[in-house]
């Protein structure tokens, strides 16, 4: 219980400044993000090795996308209970041993075991959304979406450092080489994990008494929310399709190994772009119009590839674009959820949410292979992106943002 005349900001440690968590979150969303980004780079060398076709290793990272939709909201809980540090930790730990695990699989049993299941749950132990919850609970209300955008961005740095990085080890050490390299660097997430304040600070926001289970039942009967967990099932099917097939895609094209990597590097750089200009977007205009904006300039932005010719340039533009348009849905999806239901359970609410998010990832990277094998070419996937993005843009056009009076208490109350 917090001490009369002792607010909950001050239970942080005095050394955890707002300005040293939010420098952490950045940095574990950097590294986490980094180093599941750039599991495409592998698609190619690592099936070619072992005489996989694209399937095996696609349904292998399809169910480590499900695993990682299903863990997130989990964690997010154990997050909201207990603090995020011990999660982040244990996530960590568990991401490298299933990374590692990677290199030594022969298998496509193996591989989904370490590639899938052991890496979708330390992915899911060390979400995003956990680090960007803690990072929003540092700041006062009218600034968590611009921390949102930052946190994100900071994810996307990673994807373009690890990126080329990554492809200079396969290509100087060999893919399993690389994987060994992803394991090292997300154990880095462990001592950065205990800066992290625990989790009863709400940022500034005033709370009535609210059970877990209460906040739940609260979000699912609430149209907006339903609404924006159908929309973000979208995003991950756009994220994950692109991020595991399109090195292999470009390589079908007949263009260089590097031009793939590159583009992936490219998506990450103007990512940064991206989710900080949709963060500070969020808290001028309603949030929900740039969610329209996004989903229906992806459909663009994707009919444009097909159409045009395949050149280096076309992908680096495509890239650029996508980039923009990545993850800048994250800052404006989580923070429609901290607005209207509040800061208390977010990473759990979120959490939810971003199961939507890898059930579309599972979906994308699964049908990528499976359609590809049988087709030989990824066409019907990039088409069907398209019509996913003009229904994702409608879908979100009703959403109401007003914050529920049930979790809001009045000044009186505090």
């Amino acid at each position: 219980m917090d001490k009369p005349g002792v607010s909950s900001t001050t239970l942080r440690a005095r050394w955890q400044t707002p300005a040293l968590v939010i420098a952490a979150g950045c940095l574990i969303a950097m590294l986490g993000f980094g180093a599941r980004s750039v599991y495409g780079l592998l698609l190619e060398p690592m099936t070619g090795a072992r005489g996989w076709d694209r399937e095996t290793f696609a349904l292998a990272l399809a169910i480590q996308n499900l695993v990682w939709g299903f863990g997130v909201p989990f964690a997010s809980m154990l997050a909201d209970r207990y603090g995020p540090s011990r999660v982040l930790a244990a996530g960590a730990i568990v991401y490298g041993i299933g990374t590692a695990g990677m290199a030594t699989a022969t298998t496509g049993v193996g591989l989904t075991l370490f590639g899938g299941v052991l890496t979708g749950l330390g992915i899911a132990l060390t979400s995003f959304s956990i680090a960007l919850a803690a990072m929003a609970r540092v700041v006062e209300p009218g600034r968590q979406s611009l921390v949102l955008g930052i946190g994100t961005s900071a994810g996307s740095l990673g994807q373009v450092i690890f990126s080329p990085l990554s492809q200079l080890v396969i290509a100087k050490f060999g893919w399993d080489s690389a994987l060994f390299f992803l394991a090292a660097s997300v154990l880095f997430i462990v001592p950065l994990a205990f800066v992290l304040p625990g989790n009863k600070d709400t940022g500034g926001h005033a709370t009535i008494e609210q059970g877990l289970g209460e906040a739940i039942v609260e979000a699912v009967r609430h149209r907006g929310y339903v609404l924006l967990t159908l929309g973000f099932f979208v995003c991950g099917f756009h994220v994950a399709f692109i991020t595991v097939h399109f090195p292999a895609y470009v390589r079908d094209l007949g263009l260089a190994a590097e031009v793939g990597a590159y583009a992936i590097a490219i998506i990450g750089l103007f990512n940064i772009v991206g989710s900080f200009l949709s963060g500070l977007a969020g808290q001028r205009w309603p949030k929900k119009n740039g969610l329209v904006i996004i989903y229906s300039l992806r459909a663009l932005a994707i009919a444009g590839l097909l159409i045009a010719d395949k050149t280096p340039s076309t992908i680096y533009l495509f890239a650029a674009a996508m980039g923009i348009l990545w993850l800048s849905t994250v800052p404006l999806t989580s923070g429609i959820v901290a607005q209207v239901f509040g800061m208390r359970f977010m990473a759990t609410l979120f959490g939810i949410v971003f199961l939507s998010h890898q059930l579309g990832s599972f979906l994308g990277v699964w049908l990528g292979g499976y359609l590809y094998d049988r087709t030989g070419s990824y066409d019907a996937v990039w088409w069907i992106g398209v019509a996913l993005s003009i229904a994702a843009a409608l879908i979100h056009v009703p959403i109401n943002e007003r914050p529920l009076q049930r979790v809001y208490s009045t000044a009186s109350q505090t």
